[in-house]
């Protein structure tokens, strides 16, 4: 006959329904010691009387649950991770898991799975990275082979420190946070990724990637939530010479371009808060860990290798990400005000330059030449030494300010594309020029007054 091997509970059951069945006992009493009713009572003694005492062994003992993940599926989820998503975190894990290899495994089971390999994710918590170090000790200390010791000590854990948590702002576009990050996004190279998060939803509102960290990438990311959403009331990021001015002993075009970002949202009426302190921008500098730890990986699988490319990519992304991470918008809080029309949007986004025509009634302007068109394509010359303020809109398109006029220029060629002598030249009617009016951003007085005051406040 086999032994049959009961636990403590099991046990307990047992005596006291075979006392109760062999002294034909009180049954209320015994329900009240196990805890049961009678009718589980009178199930129990009808048991024992068939079974015996293998009747109070649990049905499911030494059984395999059915929803019990095979070893094989284990195996190919740990070499998976170390080998092809190794840099992700869990839950990102997951969702490739599911959408890449066709593997539904809830959260909580890869975590297990991971630890029993010693495996934490690249964002784990300080009390995560504790436990596992216990664990690779307790390890440490049992294995006997050197190899083993070996693999263990190689498993390094680094600290991670996180941001503090803030309170959200209470309206939708009250405060939005601006930065940018320099990173290998792809291939390894180190590009930069400007973007900007709302501080009441945690949306991205715009994100962009240059070379380095410019106004060109920064002025970017403003159309973007100009156009989706409009003005905002104000606006946190770094303290850079981007956002605000700074004297420079070279006159150079590149020095006059670090105060634009400042002028144009004073022209949209944004306010600009700036400090060097990490803190004082949290959530997106927690964003760009997100950014991190799953932009790489997505350019990795997508074939992305490219900053062309990449900004495709992310503008696509972004509706994804705000879905996944970021609150529902709620329109009757916002306070952002009516949106813009893009042409608007590009002439406020410009950069201007002072400059100086020169002795040939021309304005040098990046190594080139260039003469001042009126609306009806006649040029006008100016004589030399007279002072001129070029504009480069967004869009690229140049103008110069003088005297409060406002003219287009046009590119002066090294040689003449045509001969009117040796070649079959058609006669071209001059054109109609469409040169927007003179509005408040381009007058000249307004933005010296700007650069005066910014140079004075920093000299204070």
């Amino acid at each position: 006959m086999r032994k049959v091997e009961l636990r403590m509970n099991e046990e307990k059951k047992y005596q006291v329904i075979k006392k109760l069945v062999e002294t034909n006992g009180n049954k209320k009493r015994a329900a009240i010691e196990l805890d049961l009713t009678v009718r589980q009572i009178n199930r129990l003694i009808n048991g024992y009387k068939a079974c015996g005492k293998s009747f109070f062994v649990h049905g499911n003992r030494n059984h395999i649950p059915q929803n019990k993940l095979s070893y094989e599926l284990r195996q190919q989820i740990v070499e998976l991770y170390t080998t092809k998503y190794f840099d992700c975190n869990f839950t990102f894990f997951r969702e490739l898991l599911l959408e890449n290899e066709n593997i539904n495994v809830s959260l909580p089971t890869i975590i297990s799975i991971m630890y029993e390999e010693c495996i934490i994710s690249p964002r784990s918590h300080r009390k995560t990275k504790r436990k596992i170090r216990e664990n690779l000790k307790t390890k440490e200390l049992v294995a006997k082979k050197k190899s083993e010791k070996l693999e263990i000590k190689s498993k390094q854990l680094s600290l991670e420190f996180a941001h503090p948590t803030q309170p959200r702002s209470k309206y939708f576009g009250e405060e939005l946070q601006m930065d940018a990050c320099l990173h290998k996004w792809f291939d390894g190279i180190k590009t930069t990724l400007h973007a900007v998060i709302d501080d009441s939803t945690g949306q991205i509102l715009g994100a962009y990637f240059d070379k380095q960290e410019t106004l060109n990438g920064y002025y970017h990311v403003t159309k973007q939530f100009l156009l989706k959403y409009g003005i905002p009331a104000k606006i946190k990021t770094d303290n850079r010479t981007v956002f605000t001015y700074k004297r420079k002993n070279s006159p150079s075009d590149e020095d006059d371009v670090l105060t634009q970002y400042g002028y144009a949202c004073k022209q949209l009426g944004i306010e600009i808060e700036t400090s060097s302190v990490p803190e004082f921008k949290a959530r997106i500098e927690r964003v760009f860990q997100t950014f991190q730890n799953r932009l790489p990986k997505l350019f990795e699988l997508n074939g992305i290798h490219s900053i062309e490319d990449a900004n495709e990519y992310i503008t696509q992304y972004l509706n994804k990400f705000n879905a996944q991470f970021a609150l529902p918008i709620n329109n009757t809080l916002s306070v952002f005000e009516n949106q813009l029309e893009e042409e608007k949007i590009d002439l406020i986004l410009a950069v201007l330059s002072n400059r100086v025509v020169n002795s040939g009634h021309a304005i040098r302007y990046k190594n080139k030449s260039f003469k001042t068109v009126n609306g009806n394509g006649n040029t006008i010359f100016y004589g030399k030494g007279t002072k001129c303020i070029v504009i480069e809109t967004f869009n690229k398109k140049l103008y110069a300010s003088i005297d409060n006029d406002l003219f287009e220029l046009d590119e002066i060629p090294i040689s003449e594309t045509n001969s009117p002598n040796f070649d079959n030249v058609v006669e071209i009617k001059l054109r109609k020029r469409n040169i927007p009016n003179m509005l408040h951003p381009w007058k000249a007085k307004s933005f010296n007054d700007f650069i005066a005051k910014q140079a004075y406040r920093h000299q204070v």
